[in-house]
């Protein structure tokens, strides 16, 4: 089996693989103080509440773009099942062309997601590909009908929009992100939750038809995957995205380590 680390921003997602079938992941809170030591208690207990043993892992692969990090994970991979992991260079290992001015900036998340659905959507449509990733940190990122990474678009998520009007504007209540009853707030609570969802929903729309645009595929025609947090909530508002892959990381990672053979 292969386990598959994505570290993120805000999360740690473990996958474990069984050839291309994903068995089992997880998601664990990111914190920057943890000690290998922590992490390999949490991991452990994980597997063993899911009756994997941890003997069956026979190479482990990980995509960071949390760099403090990176040398914890591989501490805790070494001592706890005994492997060294392949840790994903977008530039040097990845094996996608990367089109970026400076191929060393783009984040392993972003790569492995392009290259997984590349693999997944790419090859036989051969259109463009748009692949949004919402999340804390919005993401865009276009692929070439060739498979190469063309580069994309970041911006703040909605959590983050929602945060700076709570710390900013001192009579406005913290609000959670979700859709409201009516676009037209009756009450301040109302109106932020409108102006966050439907403001977001407009942002991550008009970026990926501006995007569309300058892709130029046959018939102006471009396939647009989303990942995400928040794709459960964006997507079925939208008309935009022909398919939702919620494990889309873990999978390029898994192609990645592939590759790597």
């Amino acid at each position: 089996m292969l386990l598959a680390i994505d570290i993120g921003n805000t999360n740690i997602v473990l996958g474990v693989f069984d050839g291309a079938t994903l068995v089992q992941s997880w998601r664990l809170l990111t914190l920057r103080e943890r000690t290998a030591d922590e992490v390999g208690f949490v991991v452990v207990g994980l597997f063993a509440h899911e009756k994997i043993d941890l003997g069956s892992v026979t190479a482990i692969v990980i995509g960071s773009v949390v760099p403090v990090l990176t040398p914890i994970m591989t501490s805790m991979c070494e001592r706890y099942f005994k492997k060294r992991p392949l840790v994903v260079k977008p530039s040097s290992n990845a094996g996608m062309p990367i089109l970026y001015k400076n191929p060393e900036e783009v984040g392993a998340d972003r790569i492995a997601n392009s290259i997984a659905a590349y693999e997944t959507y790419g090859k036989s449509r051969k259109l463009p590909l748009i692949i949004a990733d919402l999340g804390t940190a919005t993401t865009f990122d276009a692929v070439s009908a060739k498979g190469e990474y063309l580069g994309g678009v970041i911006c703040p998520g909605p959590q983050i929009a929602a945060e700076a009007l709570f710390q900013r504007a001192a009579r406005l209540p913290r609000v959670d992100v979700r859709k409201p009853a009516s676009v037209i707030g009756q009450t301040t609570v109302g109106a932020i939750e409108s102006g966050l969802f439907y403001g977001y929903l407009g942002m991550v729309e008009a970026i990926i038809e501006r995007m569309t645009s300058e892709l130029g595929g046959p018939g102006g025609k471009v396939t647009c995957i989303a990942t995400g947090g928040l794709a459960a909530l964006i997507v079925p508002e939208s008309k935009l995205f022909d398919a939702t892959e919620p494990d889309i990381t873990l999978h390029g990672l898994r192609i990645v380590w592939e590759r790597n053979q």
